[in-house]
C-alpha cells in the first residue's frame, strides 16, 4: 500500500514537474513576444507613428488649433508661421516660408497658421506681433523669431535647429 502511494506521489511530482516546465516555456516565449512588441511600440514611438520612408512635406501645411499639438507631436523639427491674410510683412515673409520648405524639406517642416482663424493657439503661445515663427524641437518650443526678415538671414537662424 505505501509503494502505491508513492508511486501515486511519485507519478504526480512528475505531473507537477512537467505542467511547471511547460508553464516555464510558456512564460518564454510569451516574454519574446512582448520583447517584440515593446520594440516595435518603442520604434513606432520614435517616429511620431510615421513610417521614417514617407517623405516630409516640401511646402508648409496648413496648421489650425484643432491640430496643432498633434503636428507639434508629429514632427521632430516644426517651424510655425503665425500671419494674418491683411498684414503685408507676412505676405512678404510668405514665399520665403514657401522657399525654405522646399530646400530644408527632411531636416524642418514648416506649417502656416493664420491668427485670426485660430485664436486659442495665438492667445496660448502670446502672439502679441506678426509675423511670427514660433520653432518646435522635440515637443518644445526653443524659439520665437519676431518680424519680417529676409531668406539668407532666417535659413541661418534656422540652420542651429536642424
Amino acid at each position: 500500500m505505501l509503494e502505491v502511494f508513492n508511486g501515486c506521489a511519485l507519478f504526480l511530482h512528475k505531473r507537477y514537474i512537467g505542467g511547471y516546465q511547460y508553464k516555464l516555456k510558456m512564460n518564454n516565449e510569451l516574454d519574446e513576444i512582448k520583447k517584440k512588441k515593446l520594440e516595435q511600440l518603442k520604434n513606432k514611438y520614435m517616429t511620431g507613428g510615421k513610417n521614417m520612408n514617407e517623405k516630409m512635406p516640401n511646402k508648409p501645411i496648413e496648421i489650425k488649433d484643432i491640430d496643432f499639438d498633434e503636428n507639434i507631436k508629429k514632427y521632430q523639427i516644426i517651424v510655425i508661421d503665425c500671419w494674418a491674410p491683411w498684414c503685408g510683412p507676412c505676405r512678404m515673409v510668405g514665399p520665403v516660408i514657401d522657399d525654405l520648405a522646399k530646400e530644408m524639406q527632411g531636416k524642418i517642416v514648416f506649417g502656416k497658421l493664420n491668427v485670426d482663424e485660430n485664436q486659442i493657439t495665438s492667445t496660448k503661445y502670446s502672439i502679441m506681433s506678426i509675423p511670427s515663427l514660433l520653432v518646435f524641437k522635440n515637443r518644445e518650443l526653443v524659439d520665437k523669431i519676431v518680424g519680417a526678415m529676409p531668406k539668407d538671414i532666417l535659413k541661418a537662424k534656422l540652420a542651429q535647429y536642424e
